[in-house]
């Protein structure tokens, strides 16, 4: 007669039983034990996978394996990752056959068997019906960056610590087969999507040379802001502010008043033999050729 044995553990939400066809060895039992208890990357073979074994989760890495089998290496560094972080859920899905929509086209393109990876980051919400909708980020690794355990270690202590920066998802990534007809699709996206962030940097970015001055009173225009701004950045020239402004406004009404009473002439400017004559409310005096003063009117 077989015992009846449990399992229960860090790997295992609950007490489970282990099947008796497990208990004829002790090797039998021993590797069902391992596959209860050691922490492994979820499997992602659909949508329903993705939502629950990962984005409902705080914090997820997602491993997008180029071909069926990871490499031995691979493996390991998701194992190292695994035992780093076991507050984190870790999942993986085979990218050369199924495709996540809505994400994919923000990574770079699929190459060969290369694998790709990703740390979703949970805004607000819940998959689950009834309660708030489901919001999540993401952070990738750079560009041109190996797929190994030192990246991503540093990409999900960053996300961890909130030191890296996370993107909003606008919506739900979705998995698909992979077929030739939708990457033709997401193959035009990705190419709307690189052509209108292309016009955008062209807009931005101002005209230099013979297109900054062609003649016109717009060329003439930017041929000045464009001096205008390379001497205030020489110079390290900053706005002025209004009070700043007011003074300066202030200063020349009274540098003007002194000059105007240099200007005008008062009843004690009037020459020997003279009249002072006001008229029209200003100060006025014409003299003949014996210097008489005389009135116009």
């Amino acid at each position: 007669m077989r015992p009846t044995v449990f399992v229960s553990g860090a790997g295992v939400d609950s007490p489970q039983q282990i099947p008796a066809k497990h208990l004829k060895t002790g090797d039998m039992l021993a590797k069902a034990l391992r596959a209860k208890l050691e922490i492994r990357a979820a499997k992602i073979e659909n949508t329903q996978d993705l939502k629950t074994k990962c984005l409902d989760k705080d914090i997820c890495g997602l491993l997008l394996k180029g071909k069926k089998k990871a490499s031995k290496a691979l493996k390991n560094d998701m194992q190292l990752l695994l035992q780093e972080f076991p507050q984190i859920g870790f999942a993986s899905i085979d990218s050369s056959v199924l495709y996540v929509k809505n994400l994919e086209d923000l990574l770079p393109e699929l190459k060969g068997t290369e694998a790709r990876f990703v740390v979703f980051k949970k805004l607000q919400g819940s998959s689950k019906t009834g309660g708030k909708r489901l919001i999540t980020s993401m952070a990738t690794l750079e560009p041109n960056t190996v797929v190994a355990y030192g990246p991503m270690s540093n990409l999900v202590a960053g996300v961890v610590r909130g030191t890296t920066t996370t993107t909003k998802i606008p919506t739900l990534p979705a998995i698909k087969s992979r077929t030739k007809k939708l990457l033709q699709e997401e193959k035009a996206k990705r190419e709307r999507k690189e052509d209108q962030k292309k016009r955008q940097d062209e807009k931005a970015q101002p005209p230099t040379g013979s297109q900054e001055n062609d003649g016109s009173s717009e060329g003439r225009r930017a041929e000045r802001e464009r001096r205008r701004a390379e001497h205030r950045a020489k110079n390290n020239l900053k706005d002025k502010t209004p009070e700043e402004i007011a003074e300066m406004e202030r200063r020349r009404r009274e540098r003007m008043d002194e000059q105007s009473k240099s200007w005008n002439m008062g009843p004690d400017d009037v020459p020997p033999g003279g009249t002072y004559i006001e008229e029209d409310g200003a100060d006025s005096i014409e003299e003949d050729e014996e210097h008489e003063v005389i009135d116009l009117d």
